[in-house]
């Protein structure tokens, strides 16, 4: 087996299908004025409401590099509050607002409409899931060593 052929590479088809999955919810969430990024952030903070910048990082896999320029968007759209911890200054909280609640009635129907466009069965989605974060979360216990 030649390791250094594309089709070798597992890599590749998980890069390519998130990709393909990430464009199919661009157009509904053009309608509400997000990215796929500021989603998945709100997503979080519809059942945290508030916490902290490190820990939503971790939850969303994402650097500080990455969450800040999306936050304070979110923040200047009113749907999220960024404030100092008054213990520790350096502790910025996201907490989300009542615009930022509000928002939520506007998505509720997105999981469903990506699900009709994902051609896998209920036990081959749960499969998927189950294996994806098998991945992730290995990912993590190793402290994210290169595979």
């Amino acid at each position: 087996m030649d390791t250094l052929k594309l089709e070798n590479q597992l890599c590749f088809p998980l890069y390519a299908c998130s990709k393909e999955v990430v464009k199919k919810y661009h157009p509904l969430l053009k309608k509400i004025d997000l990215t796929y990024t500021q989603y998945i952030t709100m997503m979080v903070l519809w059942e945290q409401k508030d916490m902290n910048v490190k820990s939503l990082g971790e939850k969303l896999y994402l650097d500080s590099g990455t969450l800040t320029p999306l936050l304070k968007k979110l923040e200047k759209k009113g749907y999220i509050r960024r404030t100092r911890n008054t213990k520790d200054e350096r502790n910025l909280i996201i907490s989300i607002t009542n615009k930022g609640e509000e928002l939520k009635k506007a998505c509720e129907n997105i999981p469903k409409q990506i699900g009709g466009c994902i051609p896998l069965s209920k036990e081959e989605s749960i499969t998927l899931y189950q294996l994806l974060y098998k991945l992730l979360l290995n990912d993590k216990k190793e402290g994210k060593k290169n595979v």
